[in-house]
């Protein structure tokens, strides 16, 4: 709780004011843990109880007082507001719990006062008492004859101030409570609109993805996920696994183009004692192994005709027969496959089957590279930078303005994939910085590669320079406004150009017809 700010609240100080002005008591607030936390241990307050200030200058003067707090806090539980006698008696103080949560966080506390019918007798053993803790006789009897003496009026009156301050204070923590609900909602929202499961983007092409996920989330369909590698095909392989039904089984990942056929063979299907050299028992396979739950075939183009063969039948029908084997056996297997192959070319060309094929497409998911996500680069540099902080148990760094361009202006052919690995790099050449510069950066994002251009991309490597540059200046204009459905503002931004400036070039090239579709 920030104690500060509860005693400058509005209501509260002015509470606070008519308890000190009226009465002359001292306003405490204090922790669960017994400890002041009002402005009475500061440098400068101005006391307006004597006797208050000369109990607090005591040896142990605090300590009395926090020990008058336990004993009060520890006897309020949710009573409301009560009247306690102090260490120092006859006098007493008002208290009330200060709640946050529903969870007693401390204290307020208005004190001391001695009722109108405390006695001659019993101030000079409160004199006396105070003198044996080390105080200052002369200064004591003045500081107990200002001590307020208060009818049981004013102590309902003061009772009732108290009892405003407890709920001021509990009704601003409860604001609070309610905002950090909010926030964390609106958070909760923003997080969910930019990721499912584990995959991070916010761009089109994946908002497309997150609404497939969901609509097949409780399906039991085969999946089939195409995409490059880098891409995440295996994190969202998980992500329809662990929001589907088998959520509770077991999920298996092959990578079938790291095997030989019959290891493959051997992996997936399991083989029986003495079926090869070395096959010394029998051994499951990830079939069987991952039966009634999920098995996700990463590169499944990369498999053999006679693998594909046997990759259908247990598809189709459910049964397999282990390597060495005789006796079929089955098993009820969820299958995601994935590959970064054209299966429709390999089918043409009759390197995979045909019937396969259409077996494992039942529901095709496509992802897409990082360079047509966009504003999803930005997103994961932050995501990818923050995690490969808090794993090298360093501060969080930051990425300097010209760092981030450079990356931002990548095209990224690793995808995902090398992305992560060069925030890696960077965080771990950035040493001890805080700030990442782009002496951190691969070689390969810093340097332009101007050897990849070409006269087949409809550049002009002859004649003179300048028709060429505006040639290739009303190229980028034009898919520009493609890219950006002629939101000029947003194109301006992107090519680094004022908006009036891109108009101009947009009627130079005469590119402003959407009839043409800036054909």
């Amino acid at each position: 709780m920030d104690w500060e700010i509860l005693g400058k609240l509005h209501a509260v100080k002015k509470m606070q004011k008519i308890i000190r002005r009226w009465y002359g008591l001292e306003c405490l607030f204090a922790d669960n843990q017994y400890r002041l936390r009002s402005s009475q241990m500061d440098k400068g307050h101005e006391f307006v109880s004597h006797f208050f200030k000369v109990q607090l200058e005591l040896n142990h003067g605090l300590k009395i007082i926090e020990q008058d707090i336990e004993n009060i806090s520890d006897n309020l539980d949710n009573k409301g507001v009560e009247v306690f006698d102090t260490f120092f008696t006859p006098l007493k103080a008002v208290a009330i719990i200060i709640e946050s949560d529903g969870e007693s966080k401390g204290c307020f506390i208005a004190y001391p006062f001695a009722k109108e019918s405390m006695t001659k007798k019993e101030m000079k053993a409160l004199v006396d008492k105070m003198v044996e803790a080390g105080a200052d006789k002369d200064e004591v009897e003045k500081a107990v004859e200002k001590i307020p003496r208060l009818d049981n009026d004013a102590i309902s009156r003061i009772k009732d101030l108290v009892e405003l301050v407890g709920e001021e204070v509990s009704e601003y923590e409860k604001g609070l409570s309610d905002k950090a609900r909010i926030i964390e909602s609106m958070q909760s929202e923003l997080s969910d609109r930019y990721r499912y499961h584990n995959i991070i983007g916010k761009s089109k092409p994946m908002q497309k993805v997150y609404a497939l996920l969901d609509r097949i989330k409780n399906s039991e369909s085969t999946v089939f996920i195409n995409g490059s590698n880098g891409t995440g095909k295996e994190l969202v392989a998980k992500s329809i696994h662990y929001n589907s039904p088998r959520k509770d089984k077991l999920f298996l990942a092959i990578n079938c183009s790291a095997f030989n056929e019959n290891l493959l063979d051997s992996e997936l299907f399991g083989h029986v004692k003495g079926a090869f050299t070395g096959a010394l028992k029998d051994k499951k396979g990830f079939f069987e192994t991952a039966d009634r739950g999920t098995l996700f075939l990463d590169e499944i183009g990369d498999t053999s005709p006679s693998m594909q063969v046997k990759l259908l039948r247990v598809i189709q029908e459910g049964t397999f027969i282990p390597v060495g084997g005789t006796t079929p056996k089955k098993v009820n297997v969820r299958i995601i496959c994935a590959t970064n192959k054209d299966l429709k070319l390999m089918m043409e060309k009759g390197e995979f089957r045909e019937d396969l094929f259409y077996r494992i497409n039942v529901i095709t998911l496509n992802l897409p590279m990082l360079k047509d996500r966009e504003g999803d680069v930005d997103i994961l540099l932050e995501y990818f930078l923050k995690r490969k902080c808090e794993q090298q148990g360093g501060q969080i760094k930051t990425l300097a303005r010209a760092t981030k361009e450079k990356l931002l202006s990548y095209h990224w052919p690793g995808n995902v994939r090398e992305l992560e690995n060069e925030v890696e790099r960077m965080v771990v050449l950035s040493g001890e910085e805080k700030v990442i510069h782009p002496d951190c950066i691969s070689p390969r994002i810093l340097e332009v590669n101007f050897s990849s251009l070409s006269s087949d991309d409809g550049i002009k490597t002859s004649g003179k320079l300048k028709p060429a540059l505006e040639q290739l200046e009303a190229l980028m204009i034009k898919e520009g406004l493609k890219r950006c459905a002629f939101n000029k503002s947003k194109l301006a931004k992107e090519l680094g150009i004022s908006r009036a400036s891109l108009i101009m070039k947009v009627e130079k090239y005469d590119l402003d017809k959407r009839s043409k579709k800036a054909a």
